[in-house]
C-alpha cells in the first residue's frame, strides 16, 4: 500500500463507500478501511430500503442483496389500529427488505472497480495533525501501527464516531437523542410479508417495535426504546421479548440470529468539515431522528462527499473553505428535515397510548395523499383539533 493518498475512507458502510467510489471515480488516490474482518457483518439494522432511494443515487437493484420487496407500510397504534400506506408514500425505509450484509459488500465492490484500495482489520486510532488541520490518519492494522498521510480524512465510523472528536468537531449525545435497539431475525412465524410494519406506544417508549420481513416465514423483528426511557440494563430486550409474547403471530418463532446495538435521533452536527476533514452519513447525526433510518442519507452523504474531494484533489486544496461546498450539498438536500423531524420526535415521545389510537384509527379512516409531518397532522386536526395544538409549527 501507499502511505500517501488523496482520501482515507474511516469505515467501510454505505456512507464510507458512496464516498470512496466517487472519489476514486473522480481521480483522486483514495484508501477505504474498515475495523471489522468483514464488510457488512455484524449487521446492526432493520434493513428497509425504498427503490427511490437507490434511484436517488444511482444504485442498481441487485437480487443478490434484496431479500422481499414490499407492497408498503403498516403503522399500528397500541389498540391495534393499522394505517396502512403504500410503498410511494412510506419513506425512506419501505419498498425492500435487504441482505445488509451483502448490501454493504457490493457498495464496498463497487467502490474498489473505480479504483479505490481497501483494508479489512484496520482501525484508527489517531489522527495527524500538523498547524491545526488533519494531515492524515494514524492506523493499526493486523497488530501493526502505520502513519498514513491524506489529503482529507473521512469519518465514516458510525454514530460513535471517534474520527469526528478526535477533530474537535461536537458529537456529543443526550440520552434523550438516543435509542438503544434489539433485534431478532425470527423464523416460524405468521406474519403479513407484503408489509413493513411499526408498532408505537408504550411497548416500545419513545421509539417503536418494527416487523421487516425476509420471507414468508421470517422476519427482522426488533425495538428501538429511547435511552432516557430505560432504568436498567438489558431492558431493551425485555420490552422486545415481551411484545413477541403478547403478539400471537410472532409467539412461536424461532430466533436465526440477534443484534442489539444504539442509534442517534438527534438533530445533524453543526459542522461536518475542518480543514483536512469531513464527516458522512451516522457519523455527522445524519439520520432520521424519527424512525432511526440512516441508509438512503448515507448514501447521500457519502456520493456528495466523493464528489466534493475528487474536486478537491485535482486542485490540491482539502482546506475547510474547499470543503464547505460537501457542507452546502448535504444540508440543502437533507438539513431542514431533519430537524423538523427531531422536532416531530420531541412532541411524539410524549403521547399517550390513547393518543396514538386516536391518531392511527383518525389517518386509518381519512387516509393522507402523501406522506408528511404537516399532511398527517392537518388530517388529525379535523377530528381532534386538541392534539395538535402543540404541533401547529409543523402544519
Amino acid at each position: 500500500m501507499r502511505k500517501e493518498y488523496d482520501v482515507v475512507v474511516v469505515g467501510a458502510g454505505p456512507a464510507g463507500s458512496m464516498t470512496a467510489k466517487h472519489a476514486a471515480l473522480g481521480g483522486a488516490r483514495v484508501l477505504m478501511v474498515e475495523k471489522r474482518q468483514e464488510i457488512g457483518s455484524p449487521v446492526r439494522c432493520g434493513e428497509g430500503l425504498s427503490r427511490a432511494s437507490l434511484d436517488e443515487v444511482g444504485i442498481r437493484p441487485d437480487r443478490k442483496w434484496i431479500a422481499t420487496e414490499v407492497d408498503g407500510a403498516k403503522i399500528v397504534s397500541p389498540g391495534g389500529h393499522a394505517f396502512v400506506i403504500n410503498e410511494r408514500m412510506a419513506g425512506n425505509e419501505v419498498g425492500m427488505v435487504l441482505e445488509r450484509d451483502m448490501f454493504d459488500k457490493a457498495l464496498a465492490a463497487d467502490a474498489a472497480k473505480a479504483g479505490a484500495e481497501i483494508m479489512l482489520k484496520t482501525s484508527a486510532v489517531g489522527l495527524i495533525t500538523e498547524g491545526g488541520a488533519v494531515k492524515g490518519v494514524k492506523l493499526a492494522s493486523y497488530g501493526k501501527t502505520l502513519d498514513v498521510a491524506a489529503g482529507c480524512v473521512v469519518g465514516a465510523d458510525g454514530f460513535e464516531s471517534q474520527v469526528g472528536r478526535w477533530a474537535g468537531i461536537d458529537t456529543t449525545l443526550k440520552p434523550s437523542d438516543v435509542t438503544s435497539c434489539f433485534q431478532y431475525r425470527l423464523t416460524n412465524i405468521d406474519h403479513d410479508y407484503k408489509y413493513c410494519e411499526f408498532i408505537v406506544g408504550s411497548a416500545a417508549p419513545g421509539g417503536y417495535v418494527w416487523i421487516f420481513p425476509k420471507d414468508e416465514h421470517t422476519a427482522n423483528v426488533g425495538i428501538g426504546v429511547l435511552l432516557s426511557k430505560l432504568k436498567k440494563p438489558g431492558q431493551v430486550k425485555k420490552y422486545l421479548d415481551d411484545f413477541i409474547e403478547s403478539d400471537e403471530r410472532l409467539r412461536k418463532g424461532q430466533p436465526l440470529d440477534a443484534v442489539s446495538g444504539a442509534v442517534s435521533v438527534s438533530p445533524p452536527v453543526e459542522k461536518a468539515v475542518v480543514d483536512g476533514l469531513l464527516l458522512v452519513g451516522d457519523a455527522a447525526r445524519i439520520i432520521d431522528p424519527i424512525t432511526g433510518g440512516g441508509i438512503h442519507n448515507a448514501c447521500i452523504t457519502g456520493t456528495f462527499a466523493g464528489k466534493v474531494l475528487s474536486k478537491a484533489a485535482e486542485a490540491g486544496d482539502f482546506s475547510e473553505s474547499a470543503l464547505m461546498e460537501y457542507e452546502r450539498l448535504w444540508r440543502n438536500r437533507l438539513e431542514n428535515n431533519l430537524w423538523r423531524n427531531w422536532m416531530a420526535k420531541e412532541k411524539l415521545i410524549t403521547l399517550s397510548d390513547e393518543t396514538f389510537d386516536k391518531i392511527i384509527q383518525t389517518l386509518a379512516e381519512v387516509g393522507v395523499e402523501k406522506m408528511s409531518v404537516g399532511n398527517i397532522l392537518a388530517v388529525i386536526k379535523r377530528k381532534y383539533p386538541e392534539l395538535v395544538r402543540e404541533f401547529e409549527e409543523f402544519i
